[in-house]
C-alpha cells in the first residue's frame, strides 16, 4: 500500500508532501489527480516531496514525481525531492532535465511563396532523380532478361498478364464502345449542317486508331493495374518483405518489377486493339441509326485509315504500358512506413501515371509531326 500526506506551512509558504509505500503502476493512479489538485489549490512558493518512506518506485511513480515538479515549476515556485533512495534517484535522473514549458503544439508556420516554390522544386528534383535511377536500373534488368530469359519469373508474368489483360477486357470494351458512340453522336450533328455525315466514319477511325484508343487504354490501365502494382509492392515495403528479399540477395527490380513490366507491355497493345475495335463498333451503330448501311461505314473506314495509323497507335500503347507499369512499381517501392503509406503510394502511382502518359503523348505528337506521319 501507499499513502500521501500534505502539510502546508503558511508562514514560509512551503507545502510538504509525504509519500510512503509502493508507488508502481497499480497504486499510483489513484493518487495522481489528488496530488495535482492539492498542489493547484495551495499554490505554495516551495514544494518539498518527502520520499524517505518510499519502499518501491517504478516508472509510474517516477512519472508522478516528474508531473508534480513540472506543475510547481510552471507556477514559478521551487521544488525539491528529499529522502528518495539512490536506486530510485538514478531512475529519476534518466528522465533528464525537467521542462517547465508546455509541450509544443502542431501549429506550422505559414511559408512564403518563395519557400513554397523552392520546396516544390526540391521535391520535384528528388522525384526526377529517383525516377531516372529507377529507369536506368530497369533498363539494365531488361537487357539482362533479353540475354538470359531464364532470370524472368515467367509464371508471375503470365499471372499479371491475366489480371491486367484478360480481366480488364470487359471494362476496355465498354469504354471503347461508349467512346465510339459518344464521338459519333457529337460529331454527326455539326457535320450534318454541311452534308458531311459520311465523314463521321473517317473521324472515328482516325481518332480511335491514332489517339483515343491507345490513350484511353493507358489511362484505364493506370487506374486499374498501375494502382494494383503500387498497392502490392507498397504493402510488401511496409511489411518489410522487400527488405527481406534484399537481405537474401534478391534484387527487387528483377524479382518483382520485371514480370509486371513485361506483362503490361505485352497486354497493352492487345487491349488497345480491342478498344479500337469496340470504338468502331460504337461508331457503326450510330452511323446505322443515321441511315448509313454497314458496308458504307466499312468502306469509308478502309479509305480513311491506313496501316500506318494502326501501327502508330500500337507503338504508343507499347510505350504507355511500360510507363504505367514502371511508375506503379516505383511508387510501390518508394512507399513509406505507416498505415496510410500504401494509400499514398497508390494515389501517387495513378496521378504520376496519367501525367506521364500525357507527357509521352505530347512527345509522340511532336515527333510524328516532325517525321511527317
Amino acid at each position: 500500500m501507499n499513502s500521501m500526506d500534505a502539510r502546508l506551512s503558511p508562514e514560509s509558504g512551503t507545502l510538504t508532501l509525504i509519500v510512503t509505500g509502493r508507488w508502481d503502476s497499480d497504486t499510483t493512479g489513484k493518487w495522481w489527480h489528488r496530488g495535482q489538485q492539492i498542489l493547484a489549490e495551495s499554490k505554495p512558493r516551495r514544494l518539498v516531496i518527502d520520499a524517505s518512506g518510499v519502499s518501491y518506485c517504478d516508472g509510474a511513480g517516477l512519472a508522478f514525481l516528474v508531473a508534480l515538479q513540472q506543475l510547481q515549476a510552471r507556477s514559478g515556485g521551487d521544488v525539491a525531492i528529499q529522502g528518495l533512495q539512490e536506486e530510485f534517484r538514478r531512475l529519476l535522473d534518466i528522465y533528464g532535465r525537467i521542462s517547465t514549458e508546455p509541450p509544443p503544439g502542431r501549429r506550422v508556420e505559414a511559408l512564403s511563396i518563395i519557400e513554397h516554390v523552392g520546396k516544390a522544386a526540391v521535391g520535384l528534383w528528388h522525384d526526377f532523380r529517383g525516377l531516372l535511377t529507377f529507369v536506368g536500373e530497369l533498363a539494365v534488368t531488361l537487357v539482362v532478361a533479353v540475354r538470359h530469359p531464364a532470370v524472368v519469373r515467367w509464371r508471375d508474368a503470365w499471372l499479371v498478364a491475366e489480371q491486367a489483360g484478360a480481366n480488364g477486357l470487359p471494362i476496355i470494351a465498354l469504354i471503347g464502345l461508349l467512346l465510339g458512340l459518344i464521338l459519333a453522336f457529337q460529331s454527326a450533328m455539326p457535320m450534318r449542317r454541311f452534308g458531311a455525315d459520311i465523314f463521321v466514319a473517317n473521324l472515328i477511325g482516325i481518332s480511335m486508331l491514332r489517339e483515343l484508343g491507345p490513350l484511353m487504354t493507358a489511362i484505364i490501365l493506370a487506374g486499374r493495374s498501375g494502382s494494383a502494382f503500387a498497392a502490392e509492392l507498397g504493402t510488401m515495403k511496409v511489411t518489410e518483405e522487400i527488405d527481406a528479399l534484399v537481405t537474401m540477395g534478391l534484387e527487387p527490380v528483377r524479382f518483382l518489377v520485371l514480370p509486371r513490366v513485361l506483362a503490361a507491355v505485352t497486354v497493352t497493345p492487345l487491349l488497345t486493339v480491342f478498344a479500337n475495335l469496340f470504338g468502331l463498333i460504337g461508331g457503326a451503330v450510330v452511323m446505322g441509326s443515321l441511315g448509313f448501311p454497314l458496308v458504307t461505314f466499312i468502306n469509308q473506314i478502309l479509305s480513311a485509315v491506313t496501316v500506318g495509323d494502326f501501327l502508330r497507335g500500337l507503338i504508343k500503347s507499347f510505350v504507355y504500358g511500360m510507363v504505367v507499369a514502371a511508375i506503379g512499381c516505383l511508387r510501390g517501392l518508394e512507399a513509406k512506413t505507416g498505415a496510410s503509406a500504401v494509400g499514398q503510394s497508390t494515389t501517387s502511382a495513378v496521378v504520376s501515371g496519367i501525367v506521364l502518359i500525357a507527357i509521352v503523348d505530347g512527345v509522340f505528337a511532336v515527333v510524328f509531326y516532325a517525321l511527317g506521319f
